[in-house]
């Protein structure tokens, strides 16, 4: 079976001048990123507007959200955003979705937060809205790439992981939890291997209905040119549950020299399926070599 190419994504964090967010998007493509993310936080640069900004300085990479909060959109407006930024970034669009996890954000927005079963149903409602709404010849405006962008959706539940068989073109998986005190956790290898073997197998369910089979992405928390050792041991205390060696040999963590980690990467390809890796802002450089290495 043919493997699909390595893709590198890179998720900005932080706000700044245009002229700041200009040169970062630029820099990102100079080093070989196939796509420019934002993420969808208060506190963060606003997704749509920072993506159509990114699409005026740059020409080669994608552009998406990584992940809007479904909970603090109207599927109806935010179809309406999503064409709006496809034609305006030439179509280079990928809208990425997920359920939302952050209850002071909702707090904040004077939004209502909802148990999980709720905010996966309100994700579901939106995921099919939208299709409904891109899908319409009549719909104005039109996106660029018909009948809607590339969707990515994001999550490890159950529900959440036959959603994005049944309809994401992208799957994400981040490998990790986020407790009640909003700390980011990674789960087991075991776990791990058990979300994507599920994933899959819903996959399998739906593979007549769709096109072909979906790209996995993964979510690397951090990214150490160094110290293998020093990386997992600081790492550690994020992951109390996982020993050093799990920790090394989990995708959650990139660490070694640029050749070690090249490795690291093909082998989380050959045992997840993984070939869409997303790093965060601060990895920015230390990354782009390894992105070089695997060219």
């Amino acid at each position: 079976m043919n493997q699909r190419p390595f893709r590198f994504g890179v998720n900005m964090l932080s706000p700044g001048s245009a002229a700041q967010w200009r040169e970062k998007c630029r820099r990102a493509e100079a080093l070989g990123y196939d796509v420019i993310l934002v993420p969808d936080h208060l506190g963060m640069p606003a997704p749509f507007p920072s993506l159509v900004a990114a699409a005026e300085a740059t020409e080669r990479p994608r552009l998406g959200t990584f992940v809007l909060n479904a909970g603090l959109w109207n599927p109806a407006l935010l179809a309406r955003e999503a064409a709006t930024a496809d034609q305006l970034t030439g179509g280079r669009l990928e809208l990425g979705l997920g359920a939302g996890y952050v209850k002071e954000e909702h707090d904040r927005a004077g939004l209502p937060f909802g148990s999980p079963r709720e905010r996966v149903d309100h994700l579901e409602h939106t995921v099919r809205a939208l299709e409904g709404f891109l899908g319409d010849p009549g719909h104005v405006p039109q996106p660029a790439q018909p009948p809607r962008p590339p969707l990515l959706l994001g999550g490890n539940g159950r529900r959440m992981l036959r959603l994005a068989a049944q309809h994401a073109d992208i799957a994400a998986f981040s490998g990790a939890t986020t407790g009640d005190d909003g700390v980011i956790r990674p789960v087991s290898l075991a776990v791990l291997e058990e979300r994507v073997a599920l994933y899959k197998a819903f996959a399998e369910e739906f593979a007549a209905d769709r096109p072909g089979p979906a790209e996995l992405n993964y979510l690397v928390q951090r990214v150490v040119v160094g110290d293998r050792r020093a990386a997992a041991r600081e790492l550690a205390a994020h992951a109390p549950d996982l020993s050093e060696d799990e920790l090394l040999a989990h995708p959650v963590l990139l660490a070694g020299s640029v050749k070690d980690i090249a490795d690291q990467l093909r082998a989380h390809r050959e045992r997840f399926g993984f070939t869409y890796f997303t790093v965060l802002e601060p990895a920015l450089e230390a990354f782009a070599p390894v992105i070089e290495e695997l060219r």
